[in-house]
């Protein structure tokens, strides 16, 4: 069984572009350990091909050295918060229909040209005082990832929705310090959410 995380600085986190088994020290380093704790009967291979700075524009690019040609069987991508945060100093946003044609591109490749298992894990921002204010365009992004899932996924992963539920009663800057690359505490909050969704791929 093999499991390609795809994205950007989140998902990258420090890997070795050398090395497409190296998982860095992101989510999906915690998710891979779970799942192959959790499903010892299951040969996996974990690959790691997030890029740092990336944009769904980024991907669409390299749909098939970096999808298509690595077959994998279970595909995740987790994207979208540089389309927001690339454009943000001059709020010269990217408009929504063209953010959801180029997913589409995206998702369409996985089931269609590699008919793999979708996981669609959406973008989030956590609270932080520099940066609350990229809401004004990531919250509709995020409607529309959320909108894709119900048509392209497998299964979908809220993870904005699921961490506002977790700083009740928390400090949401031990999660991301920066409020958006994840700390080791967030990354392992994640890979957490990730393992339990995957499990519905691997009954």
């Amino acid at each position: 069984m093999k499991i390609l995380f795809q994205g950007d600085s989140i998902t990258d986190m420090g890997r070795k572009y050398e090395d497409a088994h190296d998982l860095g020290f992101g989510y999906p380093k915690y998710a891979a350990e779970l799942i192959a704790k959790r499903h010892p009967e299951t040969d996996f291979e974990f690959l790691d091909l997030g890029i740092s700075g990336n944009k769904v524009s980024d991907l669409i690019a390299r749909l098939q050295k970096d999808f298509i040609d690595t077959e994998a069987d279970i595909v995740s991508v987790l994207i979208g918060v540089n389309d927001t945060w690339h454009r943000a100093n001059d709020r010269n946003w990217l408009d929504n229909k063209t953010f959801e044609a180029q997913l589409r591109e995206v998702y369409g490749a996985i089931k269609e040209k590699m008919g793999a298992k979708l996981i669609v894990l959406e973008q989030f921002l956590i609270p932080s005082e520099d940066k609350d204010w990229f809401r004004e365009d990531l919250d509709p992004k995020i409607q529309v990832v959320r909108a894709l899932a119900r048509e392209y996924a497998d299964v979908f992963i809220p993870v904005d929705g699921l961490l506002a539920a977790a700083y009740i009663g928390n400090d949401p800057l031990r999660f991301a310090e920066d409020g958006v690359h994840p700390t080791p505490y967030g990354a392992e909050f994640i890979g957490g959410l990730y393992a339990d969704a995957i499990d519905k791929l691997l009954k």
